[in-house]
């Protein structure tokens, strides 16, 4: 069986996307959770499992594969029926193109509105650079939803491998109040009722461990 080592669910971004490219596709895996940022111990069994000392990781046999958008390709080659990508050329390429775009980008938005599931709800002033990257999040949703909206509420109907990048993003926009306008809100919506993004939210809300560097905003 696939096994995925992620960090903790109430922080890890990164952590969400292929879990939550496996749990939405009901691909059977064993999650591996190890504690981020706590003692040399945990460091060294995330070293164990990747050199580059970061989650998330999947192992499948010999092979290790690290980095959540790497993981999600080669999920699309191991399980080509889940469809993680879209079928048709252009598609696909719209959606890795989106997919990269958040892999690399947004940086503002991420630092100023870090993943906390714990957060209480409420607003902060935002930086026109991370106001920019919110329009930004919010018309790559509503162009998704004009082109695709009639094949399913994801952003290329059913939920795929973009909507696993995009996911930490639905959260850090509930969590520092940030409204979600026109079309981009069907997308908003529709993933705060998928299953395995609540599953994920429930089980992160049940961690107690606190990361201090994390509790500042």
């Amino acid at each position: 069986m696939l096994k995925l080592v992620i960090g903790n669910k109430n922080y890890s971004s990164w952590s969400m996307r292929p879990w939550l490219a496996l749990r939405a596709n009901n691909i059977p895996f064993e999650e591996i959770f190890i504690p981020l940022y706590t003692d040399q111990a945990d460091k060294d069994r995330i070293l164990n499992v990747s050199r580059a000392g970061k989650v998330p990781a999947l192992i499948d046999g010999d092979v290790t594969v690290w980095d959540s958008l790497a993981i999600i390709e080669y999920l699309a080659e191991k399980f080509p029926q889940a469809k993680l990508w879209p079928e048709d050329r252009a598609r696909r390429a719209h959606a890795r193109s989106i997919s990269a775009e958040m892999h690399s980008g947004f940086m503002p938005l991420r630092n100023e509105c870090g993943m906390n599931l714990h957060r209480p709800v409420g607003a902060i002033k935002l930086s026109e650079d991370a106001l920019a990257n919110v329009a930004r999040v919010q018309e790559i949703w509503a162009d998704c939803h004009r082109r695709y909206g009639n094949e399913g509420p994801f952003l290329f109907g059913a939920f795929g491998g973009a909507d696993a990048m995009f996911a930490p993003v639905v959260h850090r926009f509930r969590t520092y109040a940030i409204e979600v306008k026109g079309d981009a809100r069907h997308y908003f919506e529709a993933m705060t009722d998928n299953a395995a993004f609540q599953q994920w939210t429930r089980e992160g809300l049940a961690e107690t461990i606190r990361i201090e560097r994390f509790e500042t905003v």
